[in-house]
């Protein structure tokens, strides 16, 4: 079993196209559907099916994800260590919520790539749901979250700082008019809601639950951006990121709501798997995001 198969296990797993993994390893695909063949045969046993274009991991697909990942991760880190080689290269996949991503790491992902050119970065959007098993698996390398705390015995968890989160509806909303508004006020109106920074939206649906407010009739939308401009345009009311907002308030296209409720804060969360190897190229991006994403509010 060789370790540019297991490689390229992993990467098409990744990627789920054979297509998209030869293109991000420099090899032919059919180098790659030919490493793929091998290392089934060596198992004994098929690790994608094939659906038409379309292909999905099989259970024994899924049960190797982790081991091949220890075994690439161990590979790497012995070439560092004995070669004596720790100049960053390679690939880290990293998820993040769409207003971290916008607002707060631009210059994070700056400078990293102006320091270490040889690396490639792969950013997905941000949602909670698998985000722990993908970290395990080594799909996701490290993750980043808008939430009050996440709990896991097997994920390091840090605190880089914190982001006030506010109510906003357009300027015209009739609780744009009013002095105080309470979250009983709230019963009746459309709640628009965003699946991208879904951590800070279950606190909301949290008090709203709490203050008795029905949310069955909640849209939810896939992009920060446009759910603020069908709020701009009256659709109906919504909580946001403050630094999402602040241009916009201040152009008068939002009105920030003065909720009895006050704002509430999320903390910036930075997310990795305990037993998984820091590599250079990990470790660097990490401390860059600590350097500039520590004591934001």
């Amino acid at each position: 079993m060789e370790i540019r198969h297991l490689r390229a296990f992993l990467t098409v797993a990744k990627l789920m196209s054979f297509n998209k993994a030869a293109d991000r390893l420099n090899y032919a695909q059919s180098s790659i559907s030919a490493q793929i063949q091998t290392l089934e045969g060596e198992l004994g046993v098929r690790l994608f099916d094939r659906l038409g274009r379309r292909i999905m991991l099989t259970d024994a697909g899924e049960r190797l994800v982790p081991y091949a990942t220890r075994i690439v991760d161990l590979a790497e880190e012995t070439h560092g260590e004995i070669g004596g080689s720790n100049q960053p290269e390679g690939s880290l996949a990293i998820r993040i919520p769409e207003t971290l991503g916008v607002y707060r790491l631009p210059p994070v992902i700056t400078e990293f790539s102006s320091r270490f050119p040889r690396v490639r970065l792969n950013f997905t959007t941000c949602a909670h749901e698998s985000l722990q098993k993908d970290l395990r698996q080594g799909i996701t390398n490290l993750a980043f979250l808008l939430a009050e705390s996440i709990h896991s015995a097997d994920m390091d968890v840090e605190a880089l700082g914190f982001e006030p989160v506010v109510l906003v509806a357009s300027p015209e909303h009739r609780l744009g008019k009013e002095r105080l508004v309470r979250t009983v006020d709230l019963r009746g109106e459309k709640i628009l809601l965003t699946r991208v920074d879904c951590s800070y939206r279950r606190l909301f649906e949290g008090i709203l639950e709490e203050g008795g407010i029905p949310i069955d009739s909640t849209v939810i939308f896939h992009s920060v951006e446009t759910l603020k401009r069908c709020v701009m345009a009256g659709m109906g009311i919504t909580v946001l990121p403050l630094i999402s907002a602040t241009d916009d308030i201040r152009r008068g296209r939002l009105k920030r709501l003065a909720w009895r409720e006050g704002e509430f804060e999320v903390a910036v969360l930075m997310i990795w798997y305990r037993e998984r190897w820091l590599s250079p190229s990990l470790t660097a991006f990490m401390d860059i995001a600590r350097r500039h994403l520590a004591g934001r509010a």
